[in-house]
């Protein structure tokens, strides 16, 4: 190699790792619609961030509509996977699940496939109901989906974001009333205690974004 070649390889720009590519995979809560994506997304400037949550889905019906495959083909850095609100009972037979068993499997199974496909997978807890008795949340039967979600990421050594906990605390500190600024509204504006307005989007995605830097922070 001649002394030419020698400087122009020290003296060349290092270039820039590639940006994270992000993908979320998910229910309403999630998506661009009614969830914490688009907030998510503006806290990330420098990310590539995919939402391909949808309404309805749950840990089951998500895989069996064929909307899975297309997350593991996305070249992602990371798979942040929020289900729970469509597993409880009573989301009928093709969506519902068991806590303790299929649920748990299901997650697992995503798990492992995100990771072979040379993504980071990170299980998120459900964002809370925002239902009050008095000041304080109504622990529903969300709660087993969210206990699981935190066991199988603990058995399976997986980063998680507990934005149950966040957005419970969040609840909490604004009260009956002061969640209505962050509700979604119906046609006739009555509030949706699950969903999120813009104002709810921006901030509980936000808070997803913090958690997620606080579990990678060489990404900040």
């Amino acid at each position: 190699m001649t002394r030419r070649h020698l400087l122009a390889l020290t003296t060349a720009p290092l270039l820039a790792a590639d940006p994270p590519v992000i993908v979320l995979v998910g229910d309403s809560t999630v998506n661009d619609e009614g969830g914490w994506g688009p907030g998510f997304r503006a806290a990330l400037p420098n990310a590539t961030v995919v939402n391909l949550a949808l309404n309805g889905r749950s840990s089951k019906s998500f895989r069996d509509e064929g909307r899975w495959a297309p997350a593991l083909t996305r070249h992602a850095t990371h798979i942040l996977i929020q289900f729970g609100h469509n597993d409880q009972p009573g989301k009928g037979p093709d969506r519902e699940t068991d806590a303790a068993t299929t649920y748990r499997a299901n997650l697992a199974r995503y798990v492992d496939e995100a990771r072979a496909a040379g993504a980071t997978p990170v299980l998120v807890t459900s964002i809370v109901r925002r239902n009050f008795a008095d000041r304080m949340i109504v622990r529903d039967g969300l709660v087993p989906y969210v206990e699981a979600t935190r066991a199988v990421a603990a058995a399976k050594n997986v980063p998680l974001i507990d934005l149950y906990s966040a957005t419970l605390r969040q609840a909490e500190e604004l009260g009956p009333d002061g969640c209505a600024d962050i509700d979604a509204r119906d046609a006739e504006g009555n509030r949706d205690h699950t969903h999120l307005g813009p104002k709810g989007r921006a901030t509980i995605g936000a808070i997803a974004a913090a958690e997620f830097l606080k579990l990678f922070p060489e990404l900040k």
